[in-house]
């Protein structure tokens, strides 16, 4: 992990974007619950991992769709 994706993951934008998708979905994991098992979510995972080039692109970092819980 770089100096600058550490850095973001100590924002309050992060911080306040992980919180409310885990509750968005109940706090569970969604590769259990798409297995029919019912886990909390432990982390909240990008699908496309951030990176320098990308870590300023709100799309990737703080978008919805390129988060899940597990």
């Amino acid at each position: 992990m770089s100096k600058l994706t550490k850095v973001f993951y100590a924002t309050q934008a992060w911080k306040d974007t992980r919180r409310n998708y885990k509750q968005s979905v109940g706090g569970l994991c969604e590769r259990c619950l798409a297995k029919g098992i019912i886990e909390p979510a432990e982390i909240i995972h990008h699908k496309i991992p951030l990176t320098v080039d990308n870590v300023s692109d709100v799309n990737i970092s703080l978008g919805w769709n390129n988060l899940q819980a597990l």
